[in-house]
């Protein structure tokens, strides 16, 4: 893993954490409605799967197809669980803003 496949991007991280959230029900739809529900993102379900196919090839993740159903016309979902390395990203994206925020207060943050 070179230096820049260390570090998450903000959509990743937020994409990452929703699949663990979700956990075994981790699929496209579901995992745009909870990026809406819960910070009021809308995500173009494209841009969403062209990430998860990324992570995926950079080991972050892996997914799995599920059974086909009648309500999609016959087509499975697929499935996207966070790997071991995803879970590692994760930690470490986290020890870095942690660190980051260290000493930093509301105020001193203004407008941004």
């Amino acid at each position: 893993m070179d230096s820049r496949e260390k570090y998450l991007g903000e959509f990743e991280h937020v994409v990452l954490l929703a699949l663990i959230r979700l956990n075994d029900g981790a699929y496209g739809a579901a995992i745009r409605q909870l990026l809406h529900d819960q910070i009021g993102r809308d995500v173009a379900i494209g841009a969403l799967y062209s990430t998860l196919e990324r992570m995926e090839k950079k080991g972050l993740v892996i997914s799995r197809l599920g059974e086909a159903t009648a309500e999609r016309g016959g087509r499975p979902k697929r499935y996207f669980t966070v790997t071991a390395t995803g879970q590692t990203a994760l930690k470490r994206a986290r020890n870095a803003m942690d660190k980051m925020w260290q000493g930093v207060s509301v105020c001193s943050v203004g407008n941004v």
